[in-house]
């Protein structure tokens, strides 16, 4: 049998989901308890008292019976209600009510009624509504309507409802203290998320292990996974900056060489083409991991962003829509996110002639999305445009360029914990380059 239908209606976090499975075992017991007691206690209880007081109704009906008339069957109800506790009543001009009245959730009083007409023989009607703490019967005898009225005590057990009131109370009691104890068990899993999720998006954030063996478990392999990758990171920076000393060297020495030649431009084109690809390899490679994440206001910085294009005759023009409630601040890498931005607005100047630089902020995310208006990207080719020194001359022509501009740009939307998508423009009709950062 497939059940994948609850999963809509079930909570998705684990804290939801173990609270549900320590309260259905409470909740049921509760009903299976609940109705064995309904069922012993007030039930038979009820049908046992019920029984005693039908005795004595019956008793009263037999001295009706027996007297010559009215008034002297009147005369012995009297004697009798005394010592039988009742109010005893012969009516012969009343009519028999047409129907038994109480409340739908009166269970005690749906055996009452039940017992009564089974053990008194004569047409009978029970009223409970008028005054829940009496009972008022009527029987219909040959010389009238019998009124009958007693203390509802008498026929139901007192305060049947103290021992559910009592159960409830402590079930509600022993959840509150259940729950707060989930909530210190659930933490450090939830903390271990956290973690990991700023981990995700270049984020170092503290974590000690805590809470049970498992938990403790999987923080400590977090935290050997992190500490193991950091290292690696750290080697890598090392041995680029080696590799950078090590190729600029021999550099400046062709360059020094190159100067004593005198047909020397062809080798001079080889020698700057040779100087922008290890530029551009080294931005690439570049360890951002260094750079801590601050709060920073998208929106300045993109104005600061937009004034610097500006200021190079560059045709651009700048929205920004914020639609969230909380602080517009944004924990970024400020230089890195700059330096991805301007890699796809110094791409769209250089391609197009006019600009569309968008920024949007909502509650969840950021993104800044680059538009402009000059021949794009096939679609086959949105992939491979975000690879390593892959330069489509077909699209956005040779230049001379590496060929890092977007790849510089999806590395850091990674290392933010985001991401790179490019598409056509539905604004200006060229290349749209967004780059997405989660809050």
């Amino acid at each position: 049998m497939d059940f994948g239908w609850l999963k809509r209606y079930f909570p998705r976090s684990l804290f939801g989901r173990a609270l549900i499975i320590m309260l259905f075992p409470v909740i049921g017991l509760q009903l299976i308890v609940g109705q064995v007691f309904i069922q012993r206690h007030f039930q038979r209880v009820t049908e046992q008292m019920t029984q005693s007081v039908a005795l004595e109704i019956n008793y009263a009906i037999q001295l009706i019976d027996l007297a010559e008339d009215i008034p002297a069957a009147q005369s012995a109800l009297d004697e009798i209600s005394v010592n039988l506790e009742l109010l005893l009543l012969l009516n012969p001009e009343m009519a028999l009510p047409a129907q038994d009245l109480r409340f739908f959730y009166d269970l005690s009083g749906k055996s009452l009624v039940e017992s009564l007409h089974s053990e008194v023989k004569l047409p009978l009607r029970v009223d409970l509504r008028q005054d829940q703490r009496r009972v008022a019967i009527w029987v219909e005898t040959p010389k009238g309507v019998l009124e009958i009225v007693l203390p509802r005590s008498r026929v139901t057990a007192s305060n049947p409802h103290q021992l559910l009131v009592l159960m409830m109370v402590a079930s509600v009691i022993l959840v509150v203290i259940s729950v707060g104890f989930l909530r210190i068990q659930v933490r450090p899993i939830r903390r271990l998320a956290e973690a990991a999720e700023a981990f995700g998006k270049g984020q170092q954030m503290p974590i000690h292990p805590s809470g049970s063996t498992e938990i403790r478990r999987a923080a400590l392999a977090f935290l050997s996974m992190r500490n193991k990758l950091d290292r690696q990171m750290e080697r890598r920076t090392q041995m680029l900056s080696g590799v950078s000393h090590d190729l600029r060297t021999p550099l400046t020495r062709m360059k020094l060489a190159l100067e004593f030649i005198d047909d020397s431009q062809e080798l001079d084109k080889d020698v700057a083409e040779m100087e922008r690809m290890l530029n551009g390899f080294l931005a690439f490679a570049k360890d951002d991991q260094t750079e801590k994440g601050l709060p920073t206001d998208p929106a300045k910085l993109a104005q600061e962003l937009t004034q610097n294009m500006q200021r190079s005759n560059a045709q651009i023009e700048l929205v920004v829509k914020i639609d969230s409630y909380n602080k517009t601040n944004v924990v970024l890498k400020p230089e890195s996110i700059k330096r991805a931005v301007q890699n796809l607005l110094d791409n769209a100047s250089k391609y197009a002639s006019k600009t569309l630089f968008t920024v949007v902020l909502s509650d969840k995310f950021l993104e800044f999305i680059v538009e402009d208006n000059g021949a794009g990207i096939a679609k086959n080719h949105y992939e491979t445009a975000l690879l390593p020194f892959e330069r489509l001359d077909e699209s956005r022509g040779a230049d001379g360029s590496v060929g890092l501009g977007l790849s510089i740009a999806m590395d850091i939307a990674r290392g933010h914990g985001g991401n790179l998508e490019l598409s056509k423009s539905q604004n200006l009709g060229g290349l749209c380059a967004r780059l997405t950062i989660p809050r």
